[in-house]
């Protein structure tokens, strides 16, 4: 068997671990091979390629990032996309590819699926926002890393009597924000899914300093909602990306000089970024990647085409593309009602 590999995206904690169970499952179970493809789709279409073997992988299971390197091309927008991939796996006598990626990177997979071309997917993102699993790896390293930098956060904001606006990544789902927010022990967390009024936080704020805790700690997803008045708030935006997506920034900054031009308090605010995707993965995020690497192998080897990995509690299965595409998993209402519970 003869497997190609991508990784496509925004890199992530964990994806040299699926690299290197693929390889090590590939040429270990099965006496095969695999061609790995630099910067993912891009990788494909331009014929940009490396033998992978076990001399390769070796060593590379605590590092972050992608070995293989990763890009956001989108193959539908480039001409004669669908057609240049599937010969360009044909003439390397691919047999399976597997595709490691979020939602827009598995789109593009289940599309050339319904074409005909053999691959299966793996589902990944520090958001932990592709439906069909339960988590992804990645998000608990750059949830621990978020709640790091809030505990941080914290010492300074006391010591000089401030409030720190930290915004973290979350474009369309609050999933780091809300847990870090809750385990960092910030006073107030703003998310994608449910818009919240700045007059809200401000009242927050107030609350705290009447209480006689000086310092607050509001963490912001950068894709979160603010509403001033009931209308909605224009934060700073920049080009959008092959798939559409306008790249965020500014919430951060916005939601730091309203609190400060309402409340008085002096405010400031830190963006984590791209920290948060950065650096070695946590032992639970390399064991996840490590298990989605050799059960994607498995699925290949079964002819499981069209279908991607994911977890289940304490189990690794495999649920159609479809599942993971279309609808991304956010934040429900239950769960933010927990997260309110500690809000100042």
């Amino acid at each position: 068997m003869r497997v190609g590999l991508l990784t496509g995206g925004g890199d992530c904690p964990g994806l040299n671990a699926v690299i290197r169970a693929v390889v090590q499952r590939t040429i270990k179970a099965f006496g095969g091979s695999v061609v790995g493809y630099h910067h993912g789709w891009r990788g494909v279409l331009q014929s940009e390629i490396e033998e992978l073997d076990l001399k390769k992988v070796s060593g590379i299971l605590p590092r972050g990032g992608t070995i293989l390197g990763t890009s956001r091309t989108n193959p539908y927008k480039e001409p004669g996309g669908e057609a240049r991939i599937r010969q360009e796996l044909t003439g390397r006598g691919v047999d399976a590819l597997i595709v490691v990626g979020g939602e827009d990177t598995l789109g593009v997979a289940a599309k050339l699926h319904e074409a005909g071309i053999p691959l299966v997917g793996v589902p990944k993102t520090i958001d932990n926002d592709v439906n069909g699993t339960d988590v992804t790896f990645g998000f608990d390293t750059a949830l621990s890393i978020a709640t790091e930098a809030i505990d941080r956060l914290h010492t300074t904001a006391e010591s000089h009597d401030r409030v720190i606006v930290v915004e973290v990544m979350g474009r369309h789902a609050g999933w780091i924000a809300l847990e870090s927010g809750v385990a960092g022990g910030a006073d107030m967390i703003l998310i994608p899914e449910y818009p919240i009024g700045i007059d809200e936080v401000c009242d927050a704020v107030r609350r705290r300093h009447d209480r006689g805790k000086n310092f607050s700690i509001i963490v912001v997803a950068e894709g979160a909602r603010l509403l001033d008045g009931g209308a909605p708030v224009e934060v700073q935006s920049e080009r959008t990306d092959a798939f559409g997506h306008v790249r965020l920034g500014g919430i951060g900054a916005t939601l730091s000089s309203r609190i400060e031009e309402r409340t008085g308090f002096e405010c400031r605010y830190s963006v984590l970024g791209h920290i948060q995707r950065g650096g070695t993965p946590t032992a639970f995020d390399r064991f996840l990647a490590s298990r989605f690497g050799v059960a994607a192998v498995d699925l290949a080897h079964r002819k499981g085409f069209g279908r991607m990995v994911a977890a289940r509690g304490t189990k690794i299965v495999d649920v159609p593309l479809k599942e993971a595409i279309g609808t991304l998993k956010t934040v429900d209402g239950e769960v933010y009602e927990l997260a309110k519970a500690f809000f100042s």
